[in-house]
């Protein structure tokens, strides 16, 4: 019997890690990566809530919509040497609790690839995400991958780039250059165009013509209201 003060839903979380673990095995998990040190990925992603606001409007069209930061992915494990870390990683249909006890993406155990990736620029990884991380992507078999380079190129071979999978091989997603300091170019999994603006990540939908909003765009709002009423 489980104890009258144990957290509710606990006897449930320990079937089922004891199910993974019978089912995946003890050891077959990611392990602790250390942070990683280009933090002005953590500006992009975070401060405007990029990723939480691209999460609730894809669950808007998909409830099995999951949009992740740092989450390490590979063909399989224990093949550790084989690992990929995105800055930005979405994934339809995801088994999330196998994603939690193998602390990370293992495409073997959940059966397909993610869907998209994105990576952010930076001084040291810069030359990796254009390079090697693009051939590691296309071979894990990952549908789109995208880059963004808020110094408009410095650190990428461009200040935005996408790729897209086509029997197998990564093609080059056109991108197009809407005005002075935005460019954009639409993403087959998302839906939106992924744009760079001013140096700046945002995402548009077509249908509205309107950027998908972020936090930011909320608490403007909010305060616009609010001036009104005054």
């Amino acid at each position: 019997m489980p104890r009258d003060d144990a957290p509710r839903g606990s006897t449930m979380t320990t079937s089922k890690t004891a199910t993974l673990m019978q089912e995946v095995g003890e050891h077959e998990r990611f392990p602790d990566y250390p942070p990683r040190d280009d933090m002005q990925n953590w500006f992009f992603l975070y401060s405007p809530a990029v990723t939480s606001s691209l999460q609730i409007h894809l669950t808007r069209r998909r409830s099995d919509a999951t949009v992740a930061n740092e989450v390490p992915v590979a063909p399989s494990l224990p093949t550790r040497g084989d690992v990929r870390i995105p800055d930005l990683m979405v994934m339809f249909g995801a088994n999330l609790d196998l994603l939690k006890f193998q602390n990370g993406y293992a495409i073997n155990r959940q059966g397909k690839p993610p869907e998209l990736t994105l990576e952010i620029a930076s001084p040291t990884t810069g030359s990796r995400d254009y390079g090697v991380k693009r051939d590691d992507y296309e071979r894990y078999g990952i549908q789109e991958y995208w880059r963004f380079d808020a110094s408009g190129g410095e650190y990428h071979d461009a200040a935005l780039a996408g790729d897209r999978l086509v029997d197998g091989r990564y093609e080059p997603i056109a991108i197009e250059e809407v005005s002075d300091g935005m460019l954009r170019g639409y993403s087959d999994i998302l839906r939106l165009f992924v744009c760079w603006e001013d140096g700046e990540l945002r995402f548009l939908d077509p249908d509205t013509s309107q950027y998908v909003p972020t936090r930011t765009d909320a608490e403007a709002r909010a305060a616009a209201a609010a001036a009104r009423v005054g």
